[in-house]
């Protein structure tokens, strides 16, 4: 029997992995044997189309491709009329055009080699409506799961698959934690009553969200976006 993993001889690029969920996808397909190059904004801007370029021309391009990058970019809920143009900008771009010019990168390579993996991570904001009121936000998780089925459909008869996985609310990272504990404790457990799981998920809950969409196992699977957030969606 071969010990070979999974993803052996594959290359993956993951974006936003400075923390939480970024992080823990680039350690999952490490682990199943990938070759990771982990990015976050401080190394390579995914809103730069110009940067995103040089990056994979510098490694060779990808087969897999986990477009993690993006959140709320430090904001907090506010009533439309006070949200700047420059508010709304960065939030659609660090989560919607970041993940185009990354696609759009990759893609040409998959294409010549006749095989690819790409996984955009929503949110269940953009299944419904986003906990932190930015109407940015939860746009902009939206059009990642419309993307997410356009490029499955373009890209599906080139051996490239193109899932999306929305998290519920996952502690991953500074802000995240921050809103969980805005709520006190009558919020918190509201929160958690409308979870069928009655727990927060974890950044490998996601991870292995993802494990899934780039196995052998998900070879016919494309255009789909799971929700992974212990059944929140049902509501």
């Amino acid at each position: 029997m071969s010990n070979e993993k999974p993803l052996t001889n594959k290359v993956a690029i993951v974006t936003g992995t400075a923390q939480g969920i970024g992080r823990a996808i680039a350690e999952m397909l490490d682990v199943e044997g990938a070759t990771v190059h982990g990015i976050d904004k401080d190394t390579v801007d995914v809103t730069d189309s110009k940067a995103v370029n040089a990056f994979v021309a510098s490694i060779g391009g990808a087969d897999i491709l986990v477009m993690s990058a993006g959140g709320v970019r430090g904001q907090v809920g506010r009533p439309l009329e006070e949200v700047t143009d420059e508010q709304w900008r960065d939030v659609v771009d660090a989560n919607l055009t970041g993940a185009f010019y990354c696609v759009r990168a990759v893609v040409p390579g998959m294409k010549e080699r006749g095989w690819g993996r790409i996984v955009t991570i929503s949110s269940g904001a953009g299944r419904s409506v986003s906990l932190t009121g930015i109407q940015a936000y939860a746009s902009a998780k939206a059009a990642q799961i419309g993307f997410t089925r356009q490029m499955a459909h373009e890209l599906g008869p080139f051996g490239v698959t193109v899932n999306c996985v929305a998290p519920g609310f996952v502690l991953s990272n500074p802000t995240s934690i921050a809103q969980w504990e805005s709520y006190g404790e009558v919020g918190q457990k509201k929160l958690l009553d409308a979870i069928p799981t009655r727990r927060l998920g974890k950044a490998e809950d996601i991870a292995n969200g993802v494990k899934f969409f780039v196995s052998p196992d998900a070879s016919w699977v494309s255009g789909q976006t799971l929700s992974v957030d212990g059944g929140h969606a049902l509501y």
